[in-house]
């Protein structure tokens, strides 16, 4: 449902270029501080002047995306990477809850006030009450947004709230959505859909609304209808506003808030040590877990590496390993060993091959490629040519689990995404070798080690361990 609240638009369009002409007073001329948090730059200032920041800028035209950042946002970004994105091109993000709080002093760092929505809405309605800025708000269950603006505009005499929606409309009707807010004439959009749908709508729609500043609210309408109660003040003061909030709705917000706040006291002791040391715990176990496990293999492996290389000797005489140079972690260039699967001279005929190429792609790979020997076939199927990569592991220029390594060729051909894979170091197993291997289109396993890079953790090292197992076993896509 659409609800209009003011339809003096060409009064609208006249205090808009009245507005325009107007001088940026100088507490807004610099830039606002922030302070950097979970590799987000959070905004460190006042509520008071945040408000009046925020409707300074709608009225005066100058776009900007607003997000807020609590605890379960952290959470949310570290598993979503389109959100993740979102957040990034956010032009402020604003510090809400506790839990960032205890995350700031646990990494040494302090805000000087908690910017939650639900404190700041008020303040920013007033602000617009007193330099006339224009609202919409979009978001909830039909009525809820409406209430919350009949509420605001009694608290606020002379607000102006020009439009409210509730959030539950089909895809199809999105253009005509925003075609009224558009109309509307609204200096701000209040968008409460929850995260991450709101950061992922407002990133997808943003060059197409009019509103200079637009923001993610959450479900603060749901707080200023009176649909749900907001914890008394002391309870919010002590920080346990979510324990509120948990009572309320225990069966929508158990996991959020049980299992959520655990995980994410976790991600704040990992990310203090990591601001405090310069070293990154699970950089640290990684390695250390790297270390100890190829050492243990190596030593166990020691007779199968024995039996291989006396089979490729047999075989045609020639070298039982092959070395090639590859592209490691940040672009640096090393050696990478494997047992030799190939003719001796395989990478002097591969131009010869290269337009049979199964992948049209940068990456070269034939179903059925001549070079490989009888005892190479085998050792592909099994993925055992790669054994010598353990050495690798052991000098640090791999892992047991990340991106595999490319060559200096497919990597001068890697359009910038893909260049994200060379953000970590690079592995004899990741997540598309145990989803299909070379079936996989290169495109998807692009997609694939950048989803790993960008999230990966001890514990889903081990399960992408455990998955090469049978993997390997079936051979599937394997050659």
């Amino acid at each position: 449902m659409y609800q209009s609240f003011d339809t003096s638009t060409a009064h609208a369009a006249a205090q808009h270029n009245s507005w325009a002409t107007r001088s940026l007073p100088s507490r807004f001329a610099s830039k606002p501080k922030t302070t950097s948090l979970f590799g987000l730059d959070l905004l460190d200032g006042d509520k008071v002047a945040t408000a009046r920041m925020l409707v300074e800028k709608a009225i005066r035209r100058e776009r900007a995306t607003v997000g807020f950042i609590n605890a379960h946002c952290v959470n949310v970004a570290a598993k979503d990477a389109a959100y993740r994105d979102a957040l990034q091109n956010c032009d402020h993000l604003l510090p809400d809850g506790s839990g960032v709080r205890i995350a700031a002093r646990l990494a040494g760092k302090s805000y000087r006030d908690n910017l939650n929505g639900t404190d700041l809405f008020p303040l920013i309605c007033d602000e617009a009450a007193q330099r006339g800025a224009t609202l919409f708000l979009l978001g909830g269950e039909d009525g809820v947004a409406i209430g919350a603006a009949l509420e605001m505009m009694r608290r606020y005499p002379g607000l102006r709230i020009v439009g409210a929606e509730h959030g539950y409309f089909r895809r199809e009707d999105t253009a005509g959505l925003i075609s009224r807010i558009n109309g509307s004439g609204a200096d701000m959009l209040l968008v409460g859909f929850g995260v991450p749908m709101q950061e992922r709508w407002l990133a997808d729609h943003a060059g197409s609304i009019a509103a200079s500043v637009q923001m993610g609210v959450g479900g603060l309408f749901d707080y200023y209808s009176n649909r749900i109660p907001r914890a008394p003040q002391a309870v919010r003061e002590m920080g346990c506003e979510w324990v509120w909030r948990l009572a309320q709705e225990p069966r929508r917000l158990a996991e959020r808030y049980l299992i959520g706040n655990a995980a994410f006291l976790a991600r704040a002791c990992i990310h203090a040590v990591e601001v405090r040391t310069g070293v990154a715990p699970t950089a640290a176990i990684k390695r250390a877990g790297d270390f100890m496990a190829t050492f243990i293999g190596l030593m166990l492996l020691a007779p199968i590496f024995a039996v291989i290389a006396l089979a490729i000797k047999l075989e045609d005489r020639g070298p039982v390993f092959f070395s090639q140079t590859r592209i490691g972690e940040g672009g640096k260039p090393f050696r990478v060993w494997k047992f030799r699967s190939m003719i001796i001279d395989a990478e002097r005929v591969r131009a010869q091959l290269e337009a049979h190429s199964d992948r049209d792609s940068v990456c070269f790979k034939m179903r059925r490629d001549p070079r490989i020997t009888r005892v190479g076939a085998l050792l592909r199927r099994t993925s055992m040519d790669e054994l010598p990569q353990l050495f690798n592991v052991l000098t640090g220029d791999m892992s047991l689990v990340g991106p595999r390594p490319a060559l200096p060729q497919e990597v001068n051909a890697y359009w910038d995404r893909a260049l994200h894979r060379l953000h970590a170091k690079p592995g004899i197993t990741c997540t598309w070798q145990v989803s299909g291997r070379a079936e996989i289109p290169f495109a998807e396993q692009v997609e694939m080690d950048i989803d790993y890079v960008e999230r990966h953790n001890p514990l889903h090292d081990i399960v992408l361990l455990l998955r090469t197992v049978p993997a390997v076993i079936t051979g599937r896509g394997a050659y």
